[in-house]
This record gives C-alpha cells, structure tokens and sequence, in this order.
C-alpha cells in the first residue's frame, strides 16, 4: 500500500507530537489549571527530567515503536513479551513509574511472557478492585502505525486491548486505547478527526457508555480543565486529551491545552499529541519544540522520525 507524502508526515506527528506533548507538560505535573494566557514551555520536571526530556509515557512508548521499526508483529505473544522486558529494564531506574505498572512489573522477575504479564495485571486489578489508571493509554500512540493497510483494523483492535492488559487488566484500558488507535489511524490515512466513528470495534454492551463520554468531550467550547479532576483516570484522561484536539486550531494549539487542563499534564499532553500530531502532522511542529526533544533509551527528535518511517514501510504497509 503506496502512502501519500502527507500521511507519512501524519504517521511521524503521532509519535513526534506525543513526545513533544510528554516533555512539554513535564514541569507543570499535578499542578492547578492554568488559564489561556499562561504561557507553556519546557522546563526542568517535577521528577526531575531535564529541559525537552520526555517522561514515562514516551519511554513506555519506545519499544512498541522499536518493534515495529524492526518489522514485528504486535499480535506476537513472543514480541509482546520482549516489550515487557524492556519496560522492566527501564524502570528499575527510571525517574518515574506509575504505580500500577511498577507492581505489574515488580512481580515479573525471571522469564517473561504475555501470559506472565496478562496474569500478573489481572491479579494487581483483582487485589485493588480497579486498575483504571492511564498507563496504558498513554503509550498506545505508536501501535496504530503498524496497521495502516486496508483490512487491518481487526489486529489494530487484538494488538492494542493485548498490549493494555499487559499492565491495566480494566476494561476501560482496552476500550480507550482501541478508540485512540482506531481513530490516529484513521487521521493519518484521512487527515480527518473522527473518534465516534470507531464506537463499533468496542463490545456493544460498552458503546453507549463511551459514546457519552466522548460526546463531552467533544461538546462546544469543551476544554481540558473540564476534565482535569481525576485524570489518572483513563476515562477522564481520555475526555481531556479529546478536548485538547477538538478545540484546537493547530498541533502546537492542542498541546497547549493540553497542559494547561492541569493535574496529569505530561500524560494528557501525551496522548493529545498522539492523535493531534495525527491530525495536524509532524511538519506542523516548529523547530523549537522538536528540537529539544530527547528521552529514554537515548533517543532525540531524529530518531523518532526514523522509528517512525520504518514502522510504516515495514509494518504499516
């Protein structure tokens, strides 16, 4: 399947603008709302990740997109089982973990399988009574660029609820992270915003309940702060990055606000940025936010747009 200039540059913003986003609300982390004349820029994290340096949320993502750089499956239990690898290799000294992906992945010492990880977050979800949190979607912005050919949609559902539940058992985990998918897909072959139009691929019994929630989002004059109570919630994260995009007149826009919704900055401007930069493409970023960006495994602007061009040829395609 031959791409088309601008949906290659839209397949780049679902990664780049993701990581800008990541970095970009790293300092304003658990902070207030802040109001449309505030200024958002770079600055030293509250965990202390440095100027332009993403967070957990852009690390989680980077071996999703490595595998699909290198060609594989992300409907491979063996796969998904080198991602968790690699994700317990990055937080044994990460500057920040979120709790439920630390005790998912604290209790996968030894060999590792898809299997292992399914059971492990199952059992945390079990124990808890929950595992809402937005852990997952937060990282899902890459997977959709290894199922941009026609008639993929199917795995795209299977691969993204798999690598959901590898850490968040919840059902809103997987149904969050399949509307996201669906609908960066979708904006990079189109351009086009349309996230009710992937209500379909969820269980029926479960599209009422999500068609509400993205119809707040969705509302005129929605906004981020709207949604910025409990955004550690997936649900709620998911409002807020939606209505970060839908009001926006530009990527850098929807980043903006974003961050400024408030609380969980960097993983709401995270996800925003995965769909946004969908939407608007990396070509839309200026050089000043692209350039600085850097992060876990020592990777920079440059190498993301290189992950993310050969996760298309070889997997998208």
């Amino acid at each position: 399947m031959p791409f088309t200039p601008p949906q290659l540059d839209r397949a780049r913003g679902a990664v780049l603008a993701s990581a800008v986003g990541d970095a970009l609300g790293s300092q304003y982390e658990f902070g207030p709302p802040l109001s449309d004349a505030t200024p958002v820029s770079y600055g030293v994290g509250v965990f202390g990740h440095g100027v332009g340096e993403w967070t957990d949320d852009t690390s989680m993502a980077m071996p999703i997109l490595q595998a699909l750089a290198a060609g594989e499956s992300l409907n491979d239990a063996h796969v998904l089982a080198q991602i968790v690898v690699a994700w317990r290799e990055w937080a044994r000294d990460a500057k920040d973990v979120g709790a439920q992906t630390r005790t998912v992945l604290s209790a996968l010492e030894g060999d590792v399988t898809e299997d292992r990880a399914r059971d492990a977050a199952r059992d945390v979800h079990t124990r808890a009574g929950r595992s809402g949190g937005n852990g997952a979607l937060m990282r899902t912005g890459p997977v959709a660029l290894g199922y941009l050919a026609d008639g993929q949609e199917r795995d795209l559902v299977d691969a993204a609820t798999r690598i959901a539940q590898l850490t968040h058992w919840e059902g809103d985990n997987a149904d969050a992270c399949v509307l996201w998918c669906l609908s960066i897909r979708h904006a990079i072959l189109t351009g086009e915003l349309d996230v009710l139009g992937q209500l379909n691929a969820i269980p029926g019994e479960r599209r009422d309940r999500w068609r509400g929630f993205t119809g707040q989002a969705l509302a005129p004059g929605a906004h981020p702060r709207d949604f910025s109570e409990q955004n550690g919630w997936v649900v709620r994260a998911f409002q807020g990055a939606l209505a970060a995009i839908a009001g926006a007149t530009s990527a850098v826009d929807a980043l903006e606000r974003a961050v400024r919704g408030g609380n969980d900055t960097d993983t709401v401007a995270a996800i925003a940025g995965s769909l946004a930069g969908a939407v608007f493409g990396a070509d839309a970023l200026p050089p000043a936010l692209v350039d600085p960006v850097h992060g876990w495994p020592r990777l920079h602007a440059v190498d993301l747009i290189t992950l993310s061009d050969s996760a298309v040829t070889k997997r998208g395609a």
